[in-house]
């Protein structure tokens, strides 16, 4: 009997984590402090899973583009760097961050190097792309895309292909923007 209590309460606790708010999933940023994304609690954001050595790399401008164009409305881009596919993000944090600083000027926080999909996917891609999630599925590549509303739910995925500048990006923006 006791075992079986104890098995319900390891579902239950699992079941809490799985449904616990997005901004409530513990992160670390890019240099190892212990965060949240509750500092973003009412803004738009758009997360990305991003890697310094991947033909999509170039969307940095295109992240840091839109980053200054909508931060002042409540936007902000979020980078995750993960090395799962190609191993296209080899470096270190340190080396990540420096990449991003020296060669794309990003402003936008970046967070620690995280696994996006299997047995090791972190506990905000689980949120993002699992069953629960309104886009479910693993993560294809480099660069997909998350748009969050202010709410803290997912309006949109986009994927590798679809530039952040893009019209089809920057409407959804706009629209999770102009809603209150």
């Amino acid at each position: 009997m006791k075992r079986i209590a104890f098995l319900a309460g390891l579902f239950l606790m699992q079941a809490l984590i799985q449904a616990a708010p997005i901004y409530e999933i513990p992160l670390k940023d890019i240099d190892g402090k212990s965060t949240s994304l509750a500092p973003y609690k009412g803004k738009v954001l758009l997360v990305v899973n991003v890697a310094s050595k991947c033909g999509y790399t170039l969307q940095y401008e295109g992240l840091e583009a839109i980053q200054k164009k909508y931060q002042s409305k409540g936007f902000e881009v979020l980078g995750f760097p993960c090395n799962q596919f190609g191993s296209q993000e080899p470096g270190t944090n340190e080396e990540i961050k420096q990449f991003c600083s020296s060669k794309y000027n990003v402003t936008f926080p970046l967070f620690d190097k995280i696994e996006v999909n299997g047995p090791g996917r972190h506990p905000l891609y689980s949120a993002l792309a699992g069953k629960e999630s309104p886009y479910p599925g693993d993560i294809k590549w480099n660069f997909n895309k998350f748009l969050i509303g202010r709410d803290g739910k997912i309006i949109k995925r986009f994927d590798s292909k679809a530039k952040p500048e893009s019209a089809e990006v920057t409407e959804a923006i706009e629209a999770a923007l102009a809603a209150k």
